[in-house]
Parts: C-alpha cells; sequence; structure tokens
C-alpha cells in the first residue's frame, strides 16, 4: 500500500480535525494516492471519499442517572461520603435555609391573621436569636404562647 502521509496531513489541515481522524475510502485509494495538491484534496472530500471520523466523547448518560437518583436520596450512604457533614452542607447554609423558612411561616401567619404584630414581631426576634430548631418548633412555641394569652 502506497504511503498516504502527505495527503493525510493536507487532509486534516483542511478538515481542521487530527490526523488520526481523518478516514480514506479503501474504494478509492488510487485517486487518493494520484492526489498532490490541497485542490484535489478538496475536491475528494467533496466527493466523499476523505471523511473525518466523528469525535470520541465520554458519554453523560450514567452521570445523569446518578445525578437523578441521587435527587432522591439514593448513592448517598455513608460509603459514598467525603468530608464532613459541615463540609458538604455549611452550618451558614444550613442556618440560612432555617431562618428563611422560620421568617416565611411568620409572614404567612401574620398576613392571614393567625397572629397579630406584635406577636410577630416577637417571635421574628427570637427566630433571629436561634431559638427554635425548626418550623413545627416555632409553630408549637406560638400555640403555647397563645394558649398562655388566653
Amino acid at each position: 500500500m502506497s504511503d498516504l502521509a502527505s495527503q493525510r496531513r493536507i487532509a486534516a489541515a483542511i478538515l481542521k480535525c487530527g490526523e488520526n481522524r481523518v478516514w480514506f475510502n479503501p474504494d478509492q485509494i488510487d485517486e487518493i494516492t494520484n492526489a498532490v495538491s490541497r485542490e484535489d484534496i478538496r475536491n475528494l472530500i467533496g466527493d466523499g471519499a476523505i471523511t473525518a471520523h466523528q469525535k470520541k466523547g465520554v458519554s453523560r448518560g450514567r452521570a445523569r442517572l446518578r445525578t437523578i437518583k441521587r435527587a432522591y436520596g439514593h448513592c448517598k450512604g455513608h460509603g459514598r461520603r467525603r468530608g464532613a457533614q459541615g463540609a458538604r452542607t455549611p452550618s451558614k447554609r444550613v442556618w440560612i435555609q432555617k431562618i428563611r423558612a422560620q421568617r416565611t411561616t411568620l409572614r404567612e401567619m401574620r398576613d392571614n391573621g393567625t397572629i397579630d404584630r406584635s406577636v410577630y414581631r416577637k417571635f421574628y426576634r427570637r427566630a433571629a436569636g436561634g431559638q427554635f430548631r425548626n418550623v413545627s418548633h416555632l409553630k408549637q412555641n406560638i400555640e403555647l404562647h397563645k394558649e398562655k394569652v388566653n
């Protein structure tokens, strides 16, 4: 078989790909051997005698499946964890989620008339001070406050 190195190099430059991705049609090797100029190579590319293989890539399919599973809590066991709990979700992020939920609940309760403005302000300040573990703890304390008042 003849040496097609120069044709491969020219074709790679024209196709804007690496030499390893250049494909020569085995049925038209004679024509490719006779092609010496860039114009000849361009014509052969137009005819389909020379093409570029598609780029190989790493499939994201498995990664997508894993992400979907992790969304509902799978693949997150002890064996998969690297880093302490505070590294996986920093304490500031935990605080932000907690305080936003409590403040939203207080706002809703104030707006629909469950609590009045003075109670809202009192419990808002307590929430800011970190007195409540979560929204249900906050609601329990509001119920206790209402019972004391009545």
